[in-house]
């Protein structure tokens, strides 16, 4: 996960961008910190769905084959 910093980072940048003060440099680095927010939030996101099973109201698991066989492959 991103650092608190790196985040409020990323909003003061947003808020100087709208406000129409945002410098090249400062464009950049918030394209920087951006792209690394999304590659977290991402790999956090699959981390998530790849360890997830789900079931039906019977109770029968209906874990999508596709994610049993990465979770297989994690086990070994």
């Amino acid at each position: 996960m991103l650092s608190k910093e790196k985040i409020a980072r990323i909003n003061e940048l947003s808020k100087r961008a709208k406000e129409g003060t945002l410098t090249e440099a400062e464009a950049k680095e918030r394209t920087v910190l951006r792209k690394e927010y999304l590659d977290s939030f991402r790999s956090s996101f699959r981390n998530t769905i790849e360890n997830v099973q789900i079931f039906d109201a019977a109770g029968n698991e209906v874990t999508p084959e596709k994610i049993k066989k990465i979770q297989k492959n994690k086990l070994n």
